[in-house]
């Protein structure tokens, strides 16, 4: 593999490593995600906070961590990293970001065997679904929260029901999206600002304790749009029902009109 084809991560970027050999002044890891012909080294001082008098009693070998790049050698084909400078929630997060893609991986790759593709068939698709959603897991997560998102992104084809299956069989969303129309109507000298009043009423429904958010958007009298967004759809409807409610009566005890419809 020439110089060019490899891929380095940045310098500060948080990566997932194994430790592949122990030695006095450090140790030498592998890194997970990136080229083979990349090796990775941790100074002794960076291994652990406070004084390190042997490598052994702080890491393992084939212990699985995170660290963080303090410096970048290409030309040596080698990057330096700290293990220290990781805090137990960095080092959680990007643990389970880096399980995510590989089981998001592994779906994929359960998609291109139905459908044979072929390897640059399969490396092509992630790609797109990567620069689409952000990570392959995103894309798994978005189409469990909305099974048509792919579609409204541009991807079509047979292989589309088939990852909407495996998402939804495999993926519980962090979080999901109800979105709902409400036309109100109020014929009245203060009809704008009692319609303001019971959107506002309405958005009141959110609770930072669930974790729920109710916004509600102007798309043109008389329409309105309403999103929740919630951990689950349990707590998603019951924001729905409250805010339809307060708009319902808010707008009908001043003689005018609602009419209200999911999406």
């Amino acid at each position: 593999m020439s110089d060019e084809d490899i891929q380095y991560p940045d310098e500060g970027e948080y990566v997932v490593v194994t430790v592949s050999s122990i030695e006095k002044n450090g140790a030498y890891l592998d890194l997970n995600g990136f080229s083979d012909e990349i090796r990775a080294f941790v100074f002794v001082g960076e291994v652990s906070s406070g004084w390190v008098a042997r490598v052994r009693d702080h890491i393992r070998e084939g212990q699985r961590t995170v660290a963080r790049v303090t410096k970048v050698r290409k030309d040596k084909r080698s990057v330096d990293v700290s293990i220290k400078s990781v805090s137990e929630e960095r080092r959680r997060e990007t643990l389970q970001g880096w399980k995510n893609e590989q089981r998001a991986a592994q779906l994929l790759k359960i998609v291109a065997d139905r459908n044979n593709w072929k390897e640059s068939q399969l490396a092509k698709m992630s790609s797109e679904l990567e620069e689409t959603f952000g990570t392959l897991y995103g894309s798994f997560e978005e189409v469990s929260a909305k099974t048509d998102i792919l579609g409204e992104m541009g991807f079509d084809g047979d292989w589309v029901s088939h990852f909407i299956e495996l998402a939804l069989e495999n993926i519980v969303p962090s979080s999901v999206v109800i979105r709902g129309r409400m036309m109100i109507e109020v014929w009245d000298d203060e009809g704008v600002e009692l319609i303001k009043k019971s959107l506002l009423g309405a958005e009141s429904a959110s609770s930072k304790e669930n974790e729920v958010s109710v916004s509600c958007y102007y798309d043109g009298a008389p329409e309105y749009r309403v999103e929740v967004v919630a951990p689950d759809y349990k707590l998603a409807e019951k924001a729905w029902v409250s805010a339809q409610k307060t708009v319902e009566d808010m707008v009908k005890s001043a003689g005018g009109s609602v009419e209200c419809y999911r999406e």
